[in-house]
């Protein structure tokens, strides 16, 4: 076998052939050998151990039975035909059924040929398995079997074409006799040596044919492992080439505009995080390599003032500095922040979005050009190619995963040497899955909240509470306060048994009449012009109560709201529940967020309602989500090998991940270059995975 076999198209293996290739690329996207070689099965079942027809009891599920089919029949009319086959031991009489592919089975079945029947019994009258994995009983002695039996992920298309179970293991089979054992150690031996770790062929065979249970646990952790560290190797490696090649300006003053805003403007005491993660920012600049840092801060956190104080240090050393929201609205809440900390310093700040009006847009270019304007906060509209600056120094993106990775790019091409980049995010990451899809950024955590912050009360009430809810709310309005009400519709939906947003918002205004009280409505529908309209009133206090669909999310900042009840609590995910709930509590009057559902809860909607009253911590909450939905969704379309891996499982396998990690760091560590002989192995993968970006499946 040629040393590239895991190349080779999966139809030349005996037994495929081009009909079944192209299924087996449309269905599982596996098109080579080294596709195949890396399908593992999802569970396995233990064979061991046949049972007589009479041995059968009801508490058994699945069983094993050798027999003889002496008798075949169709039973039923027209659609609801079913074949049946009388299945006979020493011991008694059973009955296999089909409901699909009958004329298959009738065609190719022989009767009084002894077979060993396998699945899941049932008992109409008489013991009966449906759709039994069926292999003739000298076929089955003669092939490879390991104690425990391979299941694969399947799909309808493949069952519907008879590409079963047994199929696929029989193409397993084939793939590992034809292979026998070529499989390439990837490893270092002293990696090997200090996890313990059994070699790669042994790994890869035991992966689909295990020998026993422990082999079996040993075999999936070693190719965890696997798969784990080399996309740690190839983070850190671009973390080390980004501070090691790619030149960044040295902002090696700390100067007068930083120095008087820190000691005679800053309207709070900084917490101990924020002066942390000021520090370590100020450590990125000051050393002539490029900063790329992701700055994690759960709701109200005061990432802001932290940007801020990082535009400062731009300016100190001679340099502008750009904000770039994903919205308008927060764009908007940025510049009304900024500014307002800002306004007696002399530094000039402007906003860039889509509304605004060509006259002053030609006034922020020139300004931008000449130097003379400091700080520029905006949208996607800061990336037009006709938005130049005369010297950008610092980029700072908020929530970056809503922006695509070419239009980050043409940001950072804004200058000579690209801008120092802080990237903010208030969706906290978990420590797992921020080692995986940010190992190539540095880290920092504001995990802790300004003083005087007080935490948010969080309750779960039912829809028959909500005239008590109600009442609250007035009490609430009584004080001065102000109140918003999430819907997660807009439109009344035939199928979902949800309170929309209209018959919400009339319900309110019955409740809560006029003239007494004032009620503002948003939603994504609406005109932008109209949106603000409506959003200001809020703001300006002139509506108590914000009626509203998820559009207020983010980029509102009311600090005299105080409640925030989110109707039909069920339907959001837990990372939205937890920004929702961060809109309220930003004043220093104690707040509330009430989650209002239905009786009818699923578990997992309830273990999200139960996480909210539980903790307040983004981190927590995070965790939690990330148990519940798996990265893929967690991160949305973040593009990373991460999300499509082939054995490991980052929720389930943190330990592992981190063990990874560790071991990829000793590497760079000891080798930098990985140019030791004991590291060949690792040398020629990353190589070939440097060659071929994100294909992880090759690794083998």
């Amino acid at each position: 076998m040629p040393t590239n076999f895991l190349h080779t198209p999966i139809e030349y293996l005996n037994g495929v052939g081009p009909a079944r290739a192209k299924l087996l690329k449309a269905e599982l996207g596996i098109q080579t050998y080294g596709d195949l070689a890396n399908f593992f099965p999802n569970r396995y079942i233990d064979k061991t151990k046949y049972y007589k027809i009479n041995q059968l009891v009801p508490e058994t599920t699945h069983v094993q039975v050798v027999g003889v089919i002496t008798h075949l029949k169709t039973v039923g009319n027209g659609k609801a035909t079913r074949l049946v086959a009388t299945f006979k031991d020493a011991t008694g009489v059973m009955e296999l059924v089909w409901f699909r592919s009958q004329k298959y089975f009738k065609d190719s079945l022989k009767l009084n040929e002894p077979y060993v029947a396998y699945g899941k019994i049932s008992k109409y009258g008489m013991y009966s398995i449906a759709h039994p994995d069926l292999e003739l009983l000298k076929e089955h002695k003669s092939r490879q079997h390991s104690a425990m039996t391979p299941i694969y992920p399947s799909t309808e298309q493949l069952t519907k074409r008879n590409i079963t179970n047994k199929m696929m293991v029989r193409m397993m089979q084939q793939l590992f006799s034809e292979i026998n054992n070529a499989f390439t150690e990837t490893l270092s031996p002293e990696l090997m040596h200090q996890y313990q770790l059994v070699d790669k062929n042994t790994a890869m065979r035991n992966a689909h044919f295990p020998s026993d249970a422990d082999l079996l646990q040993r075999s999936i952790y070693r190719l965890k492992f696997e798969e784990l560290f080399f996309i740690q190797m190839e983070l850190l490696l671009q973390n080390r080439v980004r501070k090691t090649r790619i030149k960044g300006y040295v902002f090696d003053q700390v100067g007068e505009r930083f120095n008087d805003f820190y000691n005679n403007h800053l309207p709070f005491e900084l917490t101990g995080a924020q002066k942390r993660v000021v520090k370590e920012i100020r450590g990125d600049m000051g050393t002539g390599a490029h900063m790329n840092r992701l700055l994690q801060g759960d709701v109200g956190s005061g990432k802001t003032i932290v940007a801020v104080l990082t535009c400062l240090l731009a300016i100190d050393n001679g340099f502008q500095a750009c904000i770039m929201a994903p919205t308008e609205i927060l764009a908007q809440q940025h510049y009304a922040g900024v500014s307002e900390l800002l306004e007696k310093t002399g530094i000039t700040v402007r906003i860039l979005t889509g509304s605004v009006k060509t006259k002053d847009r030609k006034l922020i270019h020139e300004s931008l050009e000449d130097g003379s304007l400091d700080i520029l906060i905006g949208t996607h509209a800061l990336i037009e190619d006709k938005v130049k600056f005369k010297n950008l120094g610092v980029a700072i993106v908020d929530e970056q995963h809503r922006f695509g990775v070419a239009q980050r790019a043409k940001l950072w091409k804004k200058n000579d040497l690209p801008p120092h980049i802080l990237v903010m995010t208030a969706t906290p990451i978990p420590r797992t899955l921020a080692m995986s899809l940010y190992g190539d950024l540095d880290v920092s955590v504001i995990d802790e909240l300004p003083p005087g912050r007080k935490e948010v009360k969080t309750v779960h009430r039912y829809d028959k509470n909500r005239l008590s809810v109600f009442s609250f709310l007035k009490d609430e309005i009584k004080k001065g306060r102000q109140v918003y009400v999430v819907y997660p519709l807009i439109e009344e939906s035939e199928k979902l048994d949800y309170k929309d947003l209209m018959d919400g918002y009339e319900s309110i205004a019955r409740d809560f009449p006029s003239p007494q009280y004032q009620v503002s409505i948003v939603h994504g529908r609406m005109k932008p012009e109209d949106k603000d309209y409506e959003m200001n009133r809020f703001v300006k206090g002139e509506t108590q109560i914000m009626v509203a669909t998820t559009v207020i999310e983010v980029g509102v900042n009311v600090p005299n709201a105080s409640v925030m009840v989110i109707e039909s609590a069920e339907r959001f995910g837990l990372s939205q529940l937890h920004q929702l709930r961060g809109r309220v509590g930003r004043g220093a009057d104690q707040s509330f967020c009430i989650l209002m559902t239905s009786y009818k809860l699923s578990s997992e909607a309830k273990t999200r309602l139960d996480t909210m009253v539980a903790t307040t911590d983004g981190f927590e909450i995070a965790e939690v989500d990330l148990k519940l939905r798996g990265p893929g969704d967690l991160m949305g379309t973040r593009q990373s090998g991460i999300l499509s891996l082939k054995v490991a499982d980052i929720v389930k396998d943190n330990a592992i991940l981190a063990t990874a990690r560790t071991a990829a760091q000793y590497v760079l560590q000891t080798d930098p270059q990985i140019t030791l002989a004991s590291n060949t192995n690792i040398r020629k993968v990353m190589t070939f995975l440097q060659s071929k970006k994100g294909f992880w499946k090759y690794i083998s």
